[in-house]
């Protein structure tokens, strides 16, 4: 059986919005899903695929997490295939050897509208650079993440679409969980 991956945004950062790993382990066995693993703290759940479109699983676990923790989480789930093909459409395949330089910004829908990510100057944040790839967004920052102007401005761009990002090390790690 296949999986998909559930990619949780804005759980336990800065000890705010609090969601455990074992109670998402916990709500996860309750909705019926089988071979769950959480990966790290932020909300990366990896679990048997029930053949339900990934859309209605996303809205599925916003509903019940929303149901038992008092606050909405946005859920982003990914099938296994579905994560190969980004890791395969990576536009910066030099930035993999360096995996804290890429990132990739995981929206629960293609934009439709890009205005915002479209008027953003690439000459302006050089070295850095970003591509939208369907749902999508790669980011890579040479110099880090933490001193990054344009990952501020690539993840809070007004998309209209939830999205939450993870860096190339947990996107890989992701992988190899729903292979296992």
């Amino acid at each position: 059986m296949a999986s998909q991956i559930a990619l949780l945004r804005g759980i336990n950062v800065g000890g705010k919005r609090k969601f455990p790993m074992a109670r998402q382990r916990a709500l996860m066995a309750e909705l019926g899903f089988g071979r769950v693993t959480v990966h790290l703290q932020t909300g990366n759940i990896v679990f048997a695929d029930p053949g339900t479109p990934p859309e209605r699983t996303a809205r599925t676990l916003e509903d019940h997490f929303a149901a038992d923790l008092g606050f909405p989480v946005p859920v982003m789930v990914r099938t296994r295939d579905e994560l190969a093909a980004v890791i395969e459409a990576n536009p910066y395949p030099e930035a993999a050897a360096e995996p804290r330089t890429l990132h990739v910004v995981f929206l629960a829908d293609v934009p439709a509208d890009t205005a915002a990510l479209d008027a953003l100057d690439p000459a302006a944040y050089a070295p850095e650079e970003f591509r939208l790839v369907g749902r999508e967004i790669f980011l890579r920052c040479p110099d880090g993440i933490g001193r990054s102007k344009l990952a501020a401005k690539v993840t809070n761009a007004r998309l209209g679409v939830p999205a939450t990002a993870r860096n190339w090390n947990t996107v890989t790690k992701l992988m190899a969980l729903a292979d296992i």
